[in-house]
């Protein structure tokens, strides 16, 4: 494991300079990347290092919770407060993204302590929450790390929440089913779509009761028929109850549908989820990169926006290595791990603009997750 202080040099710059810029001397362009590019991929114990800088900056263990320990992550450096709810799931997951591909009881307990702060901080059920996507991406982080942990509290937490999710917001009434979005029921999203089928998945193979499989089939065979272009591979963010598309394909969304082909593939062979995903993944390689085949678009336009990589590299690299695609997909997903990781900054921090060096300011925490998720990611298929 190299030394922090041997990351890089320092580079002073502003963190709301833009993607454009001329890229730092030292830093291969973003748009001279391609898959085809000789890269020098990160080793495994520098993929262990990126998750362990990440918890430099941004872990907080707070206190005792019964005989164990809470903690969440802080929203940025300057530790203005904890993360938003949904992306303190998304670095959770992150988390055991790093767990599982260098396990360690350190990174075990801090799972574990980093449940308990949910817990603290929002209760069992989060039913006040009007976010469909919410409850799930929290539903989804409790039974991925009850897959590690055997703790029954989380993979309650995880049915009892989405179970809730379940029963307000899938709707035959409007656009034939789906998922809303929100309590207001205005939009059926892939963001709240595809994750659910995912955990529905997650929670029948962790509780052998069909009945979830049964919900994520329906959530897909919806998806299929309204948002995802068969053509092209392209899967569509929204969709509002006129019937009219309202979003286009993002990181996460491609990524989530692909992780659904994915789960949904041996449990119904008569559906072809292998050709969906690969499909799925010949968009985002060929039309969701700065050039055919390169490195994955910035995707900075807010703060939701920032650490949409990160889910997309989860997904898409379970993908290969389930699959056995490493063949078709890997060059590029290794291409993009290694150009996240040459613009670390001198404290080993990657943001999400992969075309330049991290700056040496302030970084927030959710921004700050996508070169971790995709360097531990491309280990799933390289183990």
């Amino acid at each position: 494991m190299i030394a922090l202080g041997a990351l890089t040099i320092a580079i002073g710059c502003k963190k709301d300079e833009s993607a454009s810029q001329a890229p730092i001397k030292g830093v291969i362009a973003q748009s001279n990347i391609t898959a085809q590019t000789a890269v020098v991929l990160p080793a495994k114990s520098e993929a262990l290092l990126a998750m362990q800088v990440y918890n430099n900056h941004f872990y907080n263990q707070y206190g005792t919770y019964g005989t164990s320990y809470k903690a969440y992550y802080w929203k940025d450096d300057n530790h203005t407060g904890r993360m938003d709810f949904w992306t303190q799931q998304e670095s959770i997951e992150m988390l055991i993204d790093a767990y599982n591909i260098n396990p360690s009881t350190d990174l075990k307990n801090q799972i574990s302590y980093l449940y308990n702060g949910v817990r603290d901080g929002y209760g069992l059920l989060w039913s006040n929450n009007i976010y469909n996507d919410d409850v799930v991406w929290g539903s989804l982080m409790c039974i991925r790390a009850f897959k590690i942990t055997n703790d029954g509290g989380m993979l309650d937490m995880a049915k009892n929440n989405f179970n809730m999710m379940w029963n307000r917001a899938w709707d035959t009434q409007s656009l034939g089913g789906g998922l809303w979005w929100t309590t207001d029921n205005q939009t059926k999203n892939t963001c709240v779509n595809a994750p659910a089928a995912i955990c529905a998945m997650l929670l029948y193979q962790a509780t052998g009761d069909t009945t979830y499989k049964t919900k994520a089939k329906q959530i897909m065979d919806w998806m299929v028929l309204k948002l995802y272009d068969a053509s092209t591979g392209e899967v569509k963010g929204a969709i509002d109850k006129t019937g009219t598309i309202t979003q286009g394909a993002l990181s996460y969304t491609q990524g989530t549908f692909i992780g659904a082909c994915d789960l949904l593939r041996a449990d119904y062979p008569a559906v072809n989820y292998l050709k969906m995903g690969s499909k799925a993944m010949d968009y985002a390689r060929n039309s969701m990169c700065n050039t055919s085949g390169g490195i994955l678009n910035d995707e900075n336009d807010n703060g939701d926006t920032q650490g949409m990589k990160s889910i997309f590299a989860r997904w898409a690299c379970l993908f290969v290595k389930n699959t056995g695609t490493a063949g078709n997909y890997g060059a590029w997903l290794d291409a993009n791990a290694s150009q996240a990781w040459s613009i670390r900054n001198s404290q080993g921090l990657m943001w999400n603009i992969w075309s330049t060096r991290t700056p040496e300011g302030v970084l927030n925490a959710f921004e700050t997750t996508c070169g971790v998720a995709m360097m531990n990611g491309i280990y799933y298929y390289h183990q």
